[in-house]
């Protein structure tokens, strides 16, 4: 059986239990594609599972990688969409750090024109997760104010920028001025240092109110997000950076009109991620196609140093993304 070349989570830990291991080419089922990996997109959610608090979900790969792209080189039964040699970008369960991987071709995309593999690949996992939770869950609208804790991150930047395209105002918090005045360089409005100065209190000063907040830190950040909130807001979760645990009044919730919601994506069924996917292709991609948003990349590392990459984004040094290369 043709073999390749993925990382393995060797045990629980820190970045060194990433290893690289032959494991088998999967085969594709009906429905599903097969991809030649040659860039896979490094996200938190794969931090998490390398450590141990983050397991895949039943049937994916227990391999890391919710983010690929690369080339069409086989099809399951019933493909009907994509031929060998199409070149696309996918949002996978898992397994995406290795030299191919499946996908179902309805959470696939094709290429972006005018980008790059390793720009694709940067993609899926970030404007899935910014589309479903600030325009879907969050019901962003042209003219309201939405607000993006960790606006340097990949997540972050794809906000701000899918944000400003569709007529909002943009607010960030960052760990730095240089990180906050990346923000600002793609769109931000105002940026917020949070080692420097308290967000709710900066947001008072100015009498800045946001309809939406984009909240991937959790912990005493609650607290502020309800402070802050305008009337008939809406608070997205989509991590827990500092804890999944706090105190907060929540009478805001109720005399402000607060909506408090978020969402998971690695666990949704395809034919959600594919709905996902096809507004996405409708609403994002030609916003790609003529560069009004693009992904930024920080660093790219040969899918043989996982183990760098997961420093790297530790060290939360990054603007932007960090992705892994295959030949």
């Amino acid at each position: 059986m043709q073999e390749m070349t993925a990382i393995a989570i060797t045990t629980p830990g820190g970045p060194e239990v990433l290893k690289p291991v032959r494991l088998a080419v999967p085969v594709p089922k009906p429905g599903e594609i097969l991809v030649r990996v040659r860039a896979a997109g490094v996200n938190r959610p794969d931090v998490l599972q390398r450590q141990g608090a983050y397991p895949p979900p039943p049937g994916a790969p227990d391999t890391p990688g919710l983010e690929i792209a690369g080339e069409v080189v086989g099809l399951g039964e019933g493909v009907r969409r994509y031929e060998a040699g199409d070149l696309v970008c996918a949002l996978v369960p898992g397994g995406g750090y290795a030299e191919f991987a499946v996908v179902h071709e309805d959470n696939a995309l094709p290429l972006p024109p005018g980008l790059s593999l390793i720009e694709a690949a940067a993609l899926p996992e970030t404007v899935f997760t910014v589309w479903t939770n600030v325009f879907d869950r969050g019901r962003l609208q042209p003219g309201e104010t939405l607000l993006v804790h960790g606006g340097s991150s990949g997540i972050g930047t794809t906000a701000i920028m899918l944000g400003k395209a569709f007529g909002a105002s943009v607010i960030v918090t960052a760990g730095s001025e240089e990180k906050c005045a990346a923000c600002v360089a793609l769109g931000a409005d105002l940026a917020i240092n949070y080692r420097t100065a308290d967000f709710a209190a900066v947001l008072a000063e100015k009498a800045i109110r946001p309809d939406v907040i984009l909240d991937m830190v959790g912990g005493d950040y609650v607290a502020r997000n309800l402070k802050v909130a305008a009337p008939h807001g809406r608070i997205v979760m989509i991590a827990f950076q500092k804890g999944s645990r706090f105190e907060a009044d929540w009478m805001a919730v109720m005399l402000k009109r607060l909506t408090f919601t978020g969402s998971t994506l690695r666990p949704r069924s395809v034919a959600e991620k594919a709905e996902i996917a096809r507004a996405l292709e409708r609403e994002v991609w030609p916003l790609l196609a003529s560069s009004q948003v693009k992904p930024i990349i920080y660093r790219t590392f040969p899918l043989a140093e996982a183990a760098a990459a997961h420093a790297l984004m530790e060290s939360s040094e990054h603007i932007g993304k960090i992705v892994l290369t295959a030949a």
